[in-house]
């Protein structure tokens, strides 16, 4: 099967999917032109003509399978307005008769429209799936400019927004519920029954909600005998649904009162204020350094949405949804739902009920929770925008960023995008006053910004201090922070204990066998580990290579850190954070619960640890190693480091103590590392859109990236350069196209199979989708070569 960012199906049958009027074809550019001869009679025969009615239909989407609409004849019993949970509207889910053999299949229906159609030729709805609509028009219209604009089948992304649990309606259970109906109602004192049946039917009128038939024999204290009979004198009526079989436990949170707001603040607050009340879109960079109160902020401008009865949603960085920062939300509204990939199917299914009924006043979660069923929506705020988490990594590769643009667009509402370190995308369109630049330049009390210091790891006066990855200085300054009672904070951003594990004697490196990458080495486990794969293997005692003894585990991770801090402050509690050791259910938050409360003195691990907490008693942070992204192959590395080092310095100085950081660097002079020092977020920008200018990268122009794999190299590297031509040839006459390779991607081989890549770059995006769209019309590929397509791309490894 073909993952190519939604532009084909089977791998030897690809065909473009361009999402559209319906049609029997796909769009090729060898199509006549309709003002040619054609040698056929393409007008309607009489008979035809007459076989037309207006009849009302369904267009449809498959959520898999064939790309395309498809039209279907709605049956009356599916537009009978009293029976809601049968009656067809779209954004509802169809089970439909599909393909010669009519096997039932489900898809989403898209559109409904009377028009006058050949009865006969169309097919029948055979069935209503969902008895509520899944998909509001103004979902439906922004799914539908996802599947034009990241070049995915429409149904690929509809599978994608309704989250799996709402789709297999997890956590509820098929019922029978009997009511009274009306008519009955108003005929009851004149009815003669026998004294069960007439308690029991008395008993259900009194009900404001309808009972399951064991409820209410159960309340009327019979057997079910009376109760059938109600059934069969058509006195009572029976109507299947599903009801929830579990509640969602939520901890209570003790409520806080708004904090007051600096001018700063107050200043960010009016310009969210305003916009809310202009009634059109308008999206606001609030550019505030850490410890600014961009959070207090939100709360206050929610606090406003949720006065005019409507709804908000927050996204926030996965790695960043903590239990703290989900407590303050809690903490100063009623009702807050939680959306994140680590819920059960259940939970999911539950808050997203509650959110689509209206019983929600916030919505915090990840990069999907951009697709909740707010039914007023009022506001959309997305802290530390900048972050890479917002693009999804598999199709549909969408940001949510863009997406939640959309929808403010649509729903005429601000979409406030906050961060120390804005994306230069989010800052390049302030600039050009696409959005509003709003800054928080002080943090709250007006406490200072910590002092950065470098230690350069190549000045061996700087680095002397032992053989591990805490430099003299470094230890220095642990000890006397602990010594003030203060708190510290280490980052690496490498797992593991060792990073690598190589022979002296012949160079041999042990790799993965599956991935061009080399295999980590965790003490804990005893075990090699490939992070992108999971493959894992004994520790070589000897070089597999040459049978040597000498074999060494050299590169530090956070497990090596750990036993050195262990080492060094023997009386110290010292906890780690990273994926190996955070997966517990709820360790995340009983680490970081007992940080808050002093019980551990030393807190190191990987970028888990450098956003969103917020310690006062955190006096020093070091960053044992800035250069770990520095130098990969991607244009954003630079940004990303300055980010990183930005972020993580931002986790101390936020209380009366102060605070300082110590950045061990090899490249203390390169712009990122100098810029981040200085607490510089405009010099920095400032001068990487010049490189970004130069170069014609995003946000100076747009990009796409096609990743070829397959098990076979060469045949690999033949499609990829059959697709290469292919999309050159296409581009012909397009001034602004380059197109980069095709070449080895940045990862050569992983998970077993070879990768290239083929770099698009263009003025317009829209180019390059014509582009790509009018080269694979009817390029065809063998089964086994798997071909992506990302639009926008946050990864180039």
């Amino acid at each position: 099967m073909s993952d190519r960012g939604g532009l084909g199906i089977e791998g030897s049958q690809l065909v473009s999917y361009i999402p559209g009027p319906r049609s029997t074809a796909p769009t090729s550019p060898l199509v006549m032109s309709s003002q040619q001869q054609n040698l056929f009679d393409t007008e309607p025969m009489q008979w035809e003509i007459d076989a037309r009615q207006q009849r009302l239909v369904a267009t449809v989407v498959l959520g898999e399978g064939p790309n395309g609409e498809y039209d279907y004849l709605v049956p009356d019993n599916f537009c009978d307005s009293d029976r809601r949970d049968q009656l067809l509207e779209p954004g509802r889910r169809v089970r439909v008769p599909f393909g010669r053999s009519n096997r039932k299949v489900v898809a989403y229906c898209v559109q409904l429209e009377t028009k006058s159609v050949d009865a006969g030729r169309l097919k029948e709805v055979a069935q209503v799936v969902d008895s509520s609509t899944l998909l509001s028009p103004e979902m439906l219209r922004i799914t539908r400019w996802m599947a034009e604009y990241y070049l995915c089948p429409w149904g690929q992304v509809l599978e994608a927004v309704v989250p799996a649990g709402v789709r297999q309606q997890a956590g509820t259970r098929e019922v029978q519920l009997v009511h009274v109906p009306e008519d009955v109602l108003q005929e009851m004192p004149k009815l003669k029954l026998p004294p069960k049946q007439r308690h029991a039917l008395e008993l259900l009128a009194k009900q404001s909600d309808p009972l399951t038939k064991a409820q209410l024999a159960k309340a009327a204290g019979c057997t079910s005998a009376p109760i059938q009979q109600l059934l069969k004198k058509g006195l009572i009526q029976a109507e299947k649904t599903r009801i929830a079989t579990s509640q969602l436990d939520e901890a209570a949170v003790e409520r806080v009162l708004p904090l007051s707001l600096n001018p700063d603040q107050q200043a960010a607050l009016d310009q969210i204020s305003d916009a809310m009340e202009a009634d059109e879109a308008c999206g606001i960079v609030l550019h505030g350094v850490t410890g600014s109160g961009k959070t207090e902020v939100y709360l206050h401008a929610i606090d406003q949405v949720v006065g005019y009865g409507r709804q908000a949603i927050v996204l926030v960085p996965e790695i960043s949804l903590t239990p703290q920062t989900v407590r303050r939300f809690r903490a100063r509204f009623d009702s807050v739902a939680v959306l994140h990939s680590h819920q059960s199917a259940v939970e999911r299914h539950a808050h997203w009920q509650r959110i689509a009924r209206g019983e929600v006043q916030v919505v915090v979660g990840a990069r999907s929770a951009v697709f909740a069923p707010t039914p007023n929506l009022g506001l959309i705020v997305i802290d530390e925008e900048h972050e890479s988490s917002f693009k999804q990594d598999t199709a549909p590769r969408y940001h949510a960023r863009d997406v939640a643009w959309q929808r403010a667009v649509g729903e005429r509402i601000p979409l406030v995008l906050g961060s120390a370190t804005p994306s230069l995308e989010s800052w390049y369109r302030a600039e050009q006053k696409e959005f509003t630049l709003t800054s928080l330049p002080r943090r709250v009390s007006d406490r200072s910004m910590p002092d950065v210091v470098t230690i350069d790891l190549r000045d061996r006066a700087q680095s002397r201090g032992g053989r591990g990855g805490i430099s003299r200085p470094l230890h220095q300054a642990m000890t006397a922070a602990l010594h003030d009672h203060g708190q510290v904070i280490l980052f690496l951003n490498r797992r593991g204990f060792s990073t690598h594990i190589q022979c002296p004697a012949c160079g041999f490196v042990l790799q993965c066998p599956h991935c061009d990458l080399s295999l980590t080495f965790h003490r804990q486990q005893n075990q090699t580990l490939c992070h992108y794969c999971d493959y894992h293997a004994s520790p070589p005692t000897n070089c597999p290579d040459c049978k040597s003894h000498a074999i060494r585990y050299g590169g530090l991770g956070t497990q090596k850190l750990e036993d050195e801090v262990r080492a060094r402050f023997p009386k110290h509690a010292c906890a780690r954070m990273d994926t190996d050791s955070m997966r517990a259910r709820g360790s995340h938050q009983r680490v970081l619960d007992a940080f808050g409360r002093g019980e551990i003195d030393i807190l190191l691990g990987t970028q888990m640890i450098a956003k969103g907490l917020d310690f006062p008693n955190v006096t020093l942070v070091g960053v044992i190693n800035a250069d770990t992204a520095l130098h990969l192959p991607d244009f954003r590395a630079g940004e990303r480091t300055f980010q990183l080092v930005a972020q993580v310095a931002g986790r101390t100085g936020r209380g009366d103590k102060g605070g300082r950081v110590i950045v061990q660097t090899l490249s203390p002079d390169h712009p990122a590392i100098k810029a981040a020092v200085r607490h510089d977020f405009p010099a920095f920008a400032k001068q990487e859109l010049i490189v970004r200018r130069t170069l014609h990268y995003p946000p100076y122009g747009a990009m796409v990236r096609l990743v070829i794999r397959g098990p076979l190299e060469e045949t690999t590297r033949g499609v990829a350069e059959e697709l290469d031509d292919r999309l050159k040839q296409a581009g012909g006459n397009e001034k602004s196209l380059r197109v980069i390779g095709p070449a080895p991607a940045a990862i050569p081989k992983l998970r077993g199979n070879y990768r290239f890549q083929i770099q698009m770059q263009a003025s317009e995006g829209d180019a390059l989708r014509r582009i790509i769209e009018l080269a694979t019309v009817r390029f065809k590929s063998p089964r086994d070569i798997i071909w992506t397509v990302d639009v926008d791309p946050a990864d180039m490894l």
